[in-house]
């Protein structure tokens, strides 16, 4: 059983189709012993958002301004966040005390947090998807509650890439398409010796290798320690493919950026994903295989 909290759920992109999911999520969360407060404006629409943007701008407010909510969790993706991105005030809310939660479209706001207050911020689930599905995943929830109640949380898993290696350093990333549309912004943090995590879905293996080398030929990648591959997921093959396939694009990569690159990580748009605090530390190591992650110092 983890520690009592009190989550926000709020829908900061796009609209939300399944208010079943949404119950769910509550009813699960509250089963686990924890509150939820759900914004007011959750299932408001505006074309293909949850509310126009100042609605959702306001929605991030308010979860934010809520004093008894110390976990904001959004409710799902899609796309929303960088129409909001100017008008967001980073230090107030990293001010808030929230722990901010979320993956996909959230990864734009995590980078701004990083980039322009350096606050940290949490990869992982999210209320729909996540804890309003129909059966939620315990390993999702063992990890997500893990690393939000302890000081430092470790990992073990299956990683494949150069038989060995230790580093340590600031762990950020997430979705990456996402990420690259933030490349030569403001809402870009410049991370040097960082350990990279990255992910998608519906992206085609040679579009993952082009905003891979937007990333090496911003210098992005020749400045991390490691980078780790998550699920790249829901992509379909294409006819003149002819054998060109996702071990192909980081086979690739490896050749043309003399950093380590590991694949395997279970983080994504998937069931079963870790939660990392993005712009925490993590201590690395790999051999033979097996993989260590130790992380610390996000604020817990």
């Amino acid at each position: 059983m983890s520690s009592p909290h009190t989550f926000g759920l709020y829908a900061p992109s796009g609209v939300v189709s399944d208010a079943s999911a949404l119950e769910r999520a509550t009813a699960h969360l509250t089963a686990l012993g924890h509150r939820v407060h759900v914004d007011a404006k959750a299932l408001a629409r505006h074309s293909r958002f949850a509310g126009s943007d100042s609605e959702r701008l306001a929605a991030v407010e308010r979860i934010a301004a809520d004093p008894e909510v110390d976990i904001a969790l959004a409710i799902r993706g899609g796309y929303g966040w960088s129409r909001l991105l100017e008008r967001l005030d980073y230090p107030a809310l990293a001010r808030s005390g929230k722990r901010w939660l979320g993956h996909s479209d959230f990864t734009a706001f995590q980078l701004a947090m990083l980039a322009r207050a350096g606050a940290i911020t949490f990869a992982g689930p999210m209320a729909a998807y996540d804890f309003g599905a129909e059966n939620p995943s315990e390993f999702t929830q063992e990890n997500c509650f893990g690393v939000l109640d302890h000081a430092s949380w470790e990992i073990a898993c299956a990683l494949d890439g150069p038989s060995h290696i230790a580093c340590s350093g600031t762990l950020w990333g997430s979705n990456l398409a996402l990420l690259v549309h933030l490349v030569g912004t403001d809402y870009f943090p410049h991370i040097s010796g960082g350990i990279l995590f990255l992910e998608d879905i519906a992206e085609h293996p040679y579009r993952i290798e082009r905003m891979l080398f937007q990333l090496l030929h911003a210098g992005v990648l020749q400045r991390q320690q490691a980078i780790l591959l998550g699920t790249f997921t829901d992509y379909q093959p294409l006819p003149n493919d002819n054998g060109y396939d996702f071990s192909q694009a980081v086979a690739q990569l490896r050749a043309r950026v003399d950093v380590p690159i590991y694949t395997g990580l279970p983080f994504g748009h998937v069931r079963e994903k870790l939660t990392l605090p993005v712009g925490g530390r993590c201590a690395f190591e790999a051999r033979d295989g097996r993989a260590r992650l130790v992380l610390s110092n996000y604020g817990v």
